[in-house]
């Protein structure tokens, strides 16, 4: 697929567009500096369906899975989604603030979601991502990367990184080294 980001900076062209209404407007004056990469499953450590979709726009039956009462009350989304097949969902545009991180800090500097773009991966800690997956970030990473030229190796995190007493995605099966080899900044 040949994904574009529009000159506005909004939207991923090529993408499936899901909107969320779990998101606002960043904060004035703010650059978008920060990548972070999650990792998703609806049910834990199931994949396909439409739950993440229904998770991302808060229409999920909590009596279809049991896990699904757990998660209920929560407003998330992300940027984008990257399924086990390399398709992409883009639910939030990049001008706007997802609701991704959470409690989070990078370098010192709080609240993350502010300045950040959220791609998440369909995926869980205990097994490894697809190959399609890597080579669709790759590419979806180098866009973001020259759009917002603030956004350098060392600003491309996982959740994890931001959130460590909390957060543990995309968790030891991604491997940031493969995924740094397939493209430049």
């Amino acid at each position: 697929m040949d994904y574009q980001i529009d000159k506005d900076g909004s939207w991923l062209s090529g993408a499936n567009i899901v909107k969320s209404p779990n998101c606002d407007s960043r904060p004035l004056n703010i650059n978008i500096e920060l990548l972070v990469i999650h990792a998703i499953s609806l049910p834990p450590k199931q994949y396909g369906g439409k739950y993440v979709d229904a998770f991302f726009t808060n229409t999920l039956d909590p009596d279809t899975h049991p896990y699904f009462l757990e998660i209920q009350d929560l407003r998330v989304s992300s940027h984008l989604f990257i399924s086990r097949e390399g398709h992409v969902t883009q639910y939030v545009p990049f001008n706007m603030r997802a609701w991704h991180a959470g409690k989070s800090s990078f370098k010192g500097r709080s609240f993350c979601n502010d300045y950040s773009i959220g791609i998440e991966l369909e995926g869980c800690d205990e097994e490894k991502f697809c190959d399609v997956q890597y080579l669709t970030l790759a590419r979806i990473t180098e866009l973001i990367c020259q759009r917002w030229q603030k956004i350098k190796k060392d600003c491309i995190v996982g959740h994890s990184d931001i959130a460590p007493e909390r957060k543990t995605d995309p968790g030891p099966f991604f491997d940031m080294d493969y995924y740094f080899s397939l493209f430049r900044l």
